[in-house]
């Protein structure tokens, strides 16, 4: 037995303390939605905006379309006017007689008014009070402009035009143009009045085609989710043991990559459970010969009557029973291992020279037993990873139980710390002097319950799978390589090697790598 001194007691010892981004935190709950509440929501949501919209845009357009025949008129009104204004002995003048002007003001529900001006801006018939356009507002002669203005606080609709009066003269030389304003009014009764009537005309079947429309969306989602329903029910109609693939060729084109998922998890679970059932009948014939023998030799001491083999089959019995408890503890701590999911461990930061020293001290005794020289080699500087201490320390026990029962007495197991500085990797490695593994059969050496064939080794077939199992939890790379320093020819022995990634974090760590 060589272990070398210690050299890091101070700085192992210190452990630091578990990271936040370590503790789990319990998942919020979650409010279950529906899916045919929250596109029934989007469909009705702009449906709903959208109809206030419709509503003012609807008003807008009838007040246009109400207002174009009514101008219309009114510019036609304007024309006639302007034909009877003329200009006589340099005075403008219209002719317009008395019925003419009634006809003029004729109406059953606006008020209608007329203007005429001449170039000095002097009323020359009409109404006194309609106001006369801005410079902006002036068109150009004999074009007919509409505005919108005001007269005794009422709202009227204008049409008005400038007309050249000197243009009505057919001899003798141009003149400087002389103007006079031409303008005809009307409120706006009659425009409101139709404007009202072509939105009641539009809104009006609103109000019946909307609840229609909100009954046919209805409907129409129902019949759009009812392969959703149909697929449930074919589910929901499965034998609790039926997990082969669900038939896609009759699901939406939408839902196929869903039940394509479905399937895969299906699939992953049917190896699962085959696995699991795999591992219980391999684990029920494991257990049949040590309870075989632990049965047989207590049936065999009740029948003797000599101390001599009575204590013979008691030593049998206890070694039946060492080895089933053995194959039970094994059993439950692949379990654990299996079913501890990364999300739940709580990860440490450990220090590998300090737990791989622990774990080969709790060797030591039996190393002793056996005459077997466990040694032990660590770095100088801490080597700080981040992983689960119990589940390290028991893949570490697997490994040195695996060395010590295949290395023959005199001869030598070695546990070392290393670090790769290139890699920036912490390695932990168990080297034996045993018959070493052959290079076909170092990948199935993991898989449960596997034996090499000719190996007279007493052993479950358990303890590398445990190994692998913590050590992919870990992301830790493990390798079986073959011992650089062989004791002897016949024994060649093997290297099992374990590569975890250094925190990075760690000061400490990075100061050894430099």
């Amino acid at each position: 037995m060589s272990m070398q001194p210690d050299r890091a007691d101070g700085a192992a010892q210190q452990s630091a303390p578990s990271p936040d981004s370590t503790l789990v935190k319990p998942a919020e709950e979650k409010i279950q939605r529906s899916l045919f509440g929250e596109i029934l929501d989007w469909m009705l949501a702009p449906l709903l905006l959208l109809w206030p919209m419709s509503i003012a845009i609807t008003y807008l357009v009838a007040k246009s379309i109400a207002n174009q025949p009514f101008d219309r008129a009114l510019e036609d009104n304007v024309l006639v006017l302007s034909q009877q204004v003329k200009e006589t002995d340099g005075k403008v003048v219209t002719a317009l007689s008395n019925p003419a002007r009634d006809i003029l003001r004729a109406d059953d529900l606006d008020n209608v008014y007329f203007q005429v001006k001449d170039s000095h801006g002097e009323v020359i018939d009409g109404d006194r009070d309609l106001p006369a356009p801005t410079e902006e507002e002036k068109p150009l002669t004999g074009t007919v402009q509409l505005r919108n203005a005001s007269l005794r606080g009422i709202d009227i609709r204008v049409a008005y035009s400038y007309i050249d009066l000197n243009k009505t003269v057919q001899k003798g030389v141009p003149k400087e143009p002389h103007l006079a304003l031409v303008q005809v009014a009307e409120t706006l009764e009659k425009r409101a009045l139709l404007a009202n009537e072509i939105i009641k005309g539009v809104i009006l079947p609103q109000f019946i085609i909307l609840p229609i429309a909100l009954a046919l969306v209805w409907f129409a989602l129902t019949r759009g989710l009812s392969p959703l329903v149909e697929l449930q029910q074919r589910i929901r109609a499965r034998r609790p043991d039926d997990l082969s693939p669900i038939d896609s060729r009759h699901v939406p084109e939408e839902i196929t990559p869903l039940v394509t998922s479905l399937n895969e998890m299906l699939e992953r679970l049917a190896q699962t459970i085959a696995i699991q059932k795999r591992f219980i009948a391999d684990a029920a014939h494991q257990m049949k010969t040590p309870l075989a023998g632990m049965r047989m030799q207590s049936e065999l001491a009740l029948r003797q009557t000599d101390q001599q083999e009575i204590h013979k089959s008691l030593t049998q019995l206890a070694t039946s029973s060492e080895a089933a408890t053995r194959l039970i503890n094994q059993l439950l701590t692949l379990a654990r291992a299996e079913n501890q999911a990364p999300a739940n461990q709580r990860l440490e930061q450990i220090d590998l020279n300090l737990l791989a020293r622990n774990v080969v001290q709790d060797w030591i005794q039996t190393s002793f037993s056996k005459k077997i020289d466990l040694g032990f080699e660590q770095q100088d500087t801490p080597v700080l990873i981040f992983g689960s201490p119990l589940m390290l320390r028991e893949m570490l026990s697997n490994l040195i139980d695996n060395a010590l029962r295949y290395t023959p007495q005199n001869h030598a197991v070695t546990v070392k710390v290393a670090l790769d500085r290139y890699q920036q990797l912490a390695r932990l490695e168990v080297e034996d002097n045993g018959p070493g593994i052959p290079v076909a059969e170092r990948a199935r050496v993991f898989e449960r319950f596997y034996r090499i064939l000719g190996s007279n080794v007493q052993g479950s077939g358990l303890g590398l799978a445990i190994v692998r199992e913590i050590a992919s939890q870990h992301d830790a790379v493990i390798e079986i390589l073959d011992n650089p320093h062989p004791q002897d020819p016949a024994f060649p022995g093997c290297l099992f090697r374990i590569s975890f990634r250094l925190n990075p974090y760690d000061e400490i760590a990075m100061e050894g790598l430099s």
